[in-house]
């Protein structure tokens, strides 16, 4: 797969995350993918498992964004790195912001395994 077109379907998926649209989020990762939280522990294997967990972090927030990208792609086309800003709105109204980073590996065209480093608390736990 082409770097653009990896780097794209990253941004897809974190567009999925923003704008709370789970269809957009499973349309970069394959039915089994396995999502790890590597900072804090948590691992989820599948759609549903994967889910519950976002539907866990909107619900715990106003909303969330994502952006200041910066892509390392592997030059096998097989994943990609990057690091990004996160701000997260409370419901009390106040802002969270994170440095984050990543890391996408391919299988099938889509993203089979994502692994999460995270500054800060855990806002993507496995259950609440």
């Amino acid at each position: 797969m082409r770097v653009q077109n990896i780097q794209q379907m990253v941004l897809t998926y974190f567009r999925g995350v923003d704008e709370q649209h789970i269809g957009l989020i499973f349309d970069t990762l394959t039915s089994d993918c396995t999502f790890r939280v590597e900072t804090h522990g948590v691992e989820l294997t599948g759609h549903d498992a994967i889910a519950g967990m976002f539907d866990r972090l909107w619900s715990h927030h106003q909303w969330v964004r994502h952006d200041k990208f910066h892509f390392i792609t592997d030059i096998s086309g097989t994943g990609v790195a990057v690091r990004f800003r996160v701000t997260n709105k409370l419901h009390d109204g106040s802002l969270v912001y994170k440095s984050n980073c990543n890391f996408f590996t391919l299988g099938d065209e889509k993203f089979s395994t994502v692994r999460v480093y995270m500054a800060g608390e855990n806002t993507l736990d496995s259950q609440n």
